[in-house]
């Protein structure tokens, strides 16, 4: 998917150092870091499948702190190389990082600062992308990650305009991934803009993957559990909106309904969840929206009503910026890309509940057709360890809470970048 950058330019016109090789790929692992994602570059960069017509590229593995380097299970590695290898590496990738809470190595920093200014091409898997924020290299740029982990970048690193919607975001020298397999898809449109559709198409069948995925995060974006947000007061507050959703409300309403003042409720909610109120609630619309457009029958006026838009010219405008689509064309192909036998079981009346609720989202509040009791939200989440009714208000609004459209706390920017245009789920600087 592509996009207008600011830096799409500039990185055209930059050339490698001289000591560095575009076919050299530098891998920088960390201990602690997850095996699967560190696995994905080593196997599509590392392997030679020139057999199948995928050019073979140079794999340097870099330790990014003193070894032994430990992973998931516990198993121990030793990387062959140390941070001094990435100078000679025209691409460098963080496949992801052990804890978005603690800031990665200052030697690996200035070693992919070095690398940046000398032309390499910098990439992050998932939690990767903290690591590229905190050697400031998505300053001012377009950058995805995991969806649960979306709001936390955003709120931490305010100037990157964070969207969790992407499987990848392309900005030219800087780019980023979403969760695990969201890797193989970032690491596959690699190969392909640097030796076209062919080779990544020989290599996708090689690593038995489709070369293009369609769709992208934001069918999982009202999944995230932040637990500092769930205990929050503030969160009664958005339990209470997520259940009313059906009715024409503002910001106003829930500053009254928390007893603070417009400014203080702004500035309160901003600094707990990286978000805009205003931006909060609209996203929260969309998504009631998307999930009715894709549950049941009503018709695009309808679900406009169902979902405290004030009008369908409303709900079309805000549903294109977010998800890039009409809401007739969204629904429209949903259902064409649905298994024919889930569609049956949507209009036998077997699957879904009345409402058009599937069975799998019965525990979400706010949705309408459901009685959007909070204490079937924490069931559904965890249905052998039920919880009392205000903890479950508490987990219905982390929930919604965590990946919303960010807003750039020294701006008001928006920071999650609306799709526009092109195959769901990539955004790229070309």
């Amino acid at each position: 998917m592509s996009h207008d950058s600011t830096a799409a330019p500039e990185t055209a016109a930059r050339k490698l150092a001289g000591r560095r090789r575009k076919e050299i790929v530098a891998v920088l692992l960390f201990s602690g870091g997850p095996i699967f994602e560190s696995s994905i570059p080593l196997s599509v960069f590392g392997v030679d499948r020139q057999d199948a017509g995928v050019p073979r590229y140079r794999l340097l593995v870099c330790g990014g702190e003193e070894g032994p380097l430990r992973t998931t299970g516990g198993l121990e590695l030793t990387a062959p190389h140390g941070l001094e290898a990435i100078a000679r590496a025209g691409t460098v990738v963080v496949p992801a990082w052990r804890s978005i809470t603690s800031p990665p190595p200052q030697e690996a920093l200035d070693a992919l600062r070095r690398a940046h200014e000398e032309g390499a091409r910098i990439v992050g898997l998932c939690t990767g992308a903290f690591v590229l924020a905190a050697a400031g290299l998505l300053d001012g740029r377009p950058a995805t990650t995991h969806w649960m982990y979306a709001p936390t970048l955003a709120k931490r690193y305010p100037s990157v305009h964070v969207d969790p919607r992407e499987l990848f975001v392309d900005d030219g020298d800087v780019l980023t991934s979403a969760g695990t397999a969201a890797g193989i898809d970032l690491c596959l449109h690699i190969v392909r803009t640097d030796h076209g559709n062919e080779a990544a198409g020989a290599l996708a069948r090689r690593l038995v993957v489709p070369p293009r995925r369609s769709g992208g995060q934001e069918r999982y974006l009202d999944r995230s559990l932040p637990e500092e947000i769930g205990a929050d007061p503030l969160a009664e507050v958005v339990a209470w909106a997520l259940e009313h959703l059906h009715e024409q409300f503002d910001v106003e309403t829930l500053a009254a309904r928390a007893y603070m003042s417009r400014r203080t409720f702004d500035r309160r909610f901003r600094s707990l969840t990286g978000s805009a109120p205003l931006q909060w609630l609209i996203t929260q619309r969309v998504l009631q929206a998307q999930r009715l457009l894709e549950t049941s029958d009503y018709s695009v006026d309808e679900v406009a009503g169902r979902c405290g838009f004030r009008s369908p010219v409303a709900l079309r405008g805000h549903f294109r910026r977010q998800l890039g689509s009409s809401p007739a064309a969204y629904r429209a192909a949903y259902r064409a890309r649905r298994p024919q036998s889930d569609r049956s079981q949507d209009t036998d009346g077997t699957a879904n509940p009345p409402g058009g609720v599937p069975v799998g989202q019965q525990g979400h509040p706010g949705l309408p057709g459901h009685p959007g009791h909070p204490g079937q939200a924490a069931a559904a989440l965890h249905p052998e360890n039920p919880v009392p009714h205000q903890a479950a208000r508490r987990t219905a609004a982390a929930s919604a809470l965590g990946p919303s459209l960010t807003a750039s706390a020294d701006t008001g920017r928006e920071a999650y970048v609306p799709s526009r245009a092109g195959v769901p789920g990539q955004r790229s600087a070309t």
